[in-house]
């Protein structure tokens, strides 16, 4: 085997593997739409102050309203350190809330009835998932 007995070769080889390796462990990693629970995001607010903490707040209709999902959904949605991410999930069933706010509670009275959980992660990287305060 001649081609192994040269070290360009081997390199080569080993090279490939490696980014071969890259792009499969990028392209595999899990999503929001691997979850079950028919999760849709309706509305998203980020705040434009590039300076600052970013602050992202998502209201999103989900179907199976006992998914064990919502948590993960909350953790697989975009955070920056010393930012925060909020997350509303609302009974798909339910009217849900076309656009958000960056003043709490961040969409119209009307639509807290149909609020089922909120995710929240806080500028130290604390999350926590409850009902609507």
């Amino acid at each position: 085997m001649k081609f192994f007995k040269n070290k360009k070769n081997l390199l080569l080889l080993a090279l490939a593997l490696i980014i071969g390796y890259i792009v499969y462990d990028s392209t595999s990693q899990p999503t929001v739409a691997d979850l079950q629970g028919g999760f849709r995001e309706v509305a998203m607010y980020r705040n434009e102050n590039n300076t600052g903490p970013i602050v992202r707040i998502y209201a999103v209709s989900v179907e199976d309203t006992h998914s064990k999902d919502i948590r993960q959904y909350g953790d697989l949605m975009p955070y920056t350190k010393y930012g925060t991410t909020t997350v509303y999930f609302f009974d798909a069933g339910k009217p849900v809330p076309n656009n958000l706010t960056a003043t709490e509670p961040h969409f119209e009275p009307e639509f807290a009835a149909g609020c089922i959980a909120v995710y929240r992660k806080d500028a130290n990287g604390q999350v926590s998932l409850g009902p609507l305060p």
